[in-house]
């Protein structure tokens, strides 16, 4: 579960997640770095607490050396596939009956980033998007961003009479 948490906190690819190395972590700087990152360029995201406590879990029943998720072999990561069953088998689990996938926790991500009005530019740069129309994509509308627009009109002090 480590795994999951991890990517839904920082928005990564899974073949980016897979390629995450122990030394990637900075918990003091509470920062990931992204070697694997799709265009051959490495960025950082960011590292939530709640999944730096998982992972120090994690670290300590695993003690992973090569790889932050070692597939079968240590000197192999986890493929996506497996990362896709453990995905698959979390959803069944939870009665989750929406057709979901991995990458549906990358956009989820972005989605409630945008939601909590994290600038567009900042989105874009910690989901190593090249072209803010890529991150557009994932941030769509919701119905709870909607909800809580208030019209230019109410902001406005008119001295009208409000009957």
């Amino acid at each position: 579960m480590a795994i999951l948490m991890l990517t839904y906190s920082t928005g990564l690819r899974v073949s980016e997640v897979i390629k995450l190395k122990p030394e990637d972590i900075d918990s003091n700087r509470k920062l990931i770095f992204i070697r694997g990152a799709k265009g051959k360029k490495g960025r950082y995201s960011t590292l939530s607490i709640i999944a730096l406590k998982t992972l120090r879990i994690y670290y300590e029943s695993v003690k992973p050396k090569n790889w932050l998720f070692p597939g079968q072999k240590e000197e192999n990561h986890i493929s996506t596939r497996t990362v896709e069953k453990i995905f698959k088998d979390a959803v069944k689990r939870a009665k989750i009956k929406k057709d979901v996938s991995v990458h549906s926790l990358r956009h989820s991500y972005a989605t409630h980033l945008l939601e909590a009005e994290m600038n567009l530019r900042y989105i874009q740069e910690l989901l190593g998007h090249k072209s803010s129309k890529t991150t557009e994509i994932y941030t769509h509308v919701s119905k709870k961003s909607i909800g809580n627009i208030v019209s230019p009109l109410d902001t406005l002090e008119t001295g009208w009479n409000n009957e």
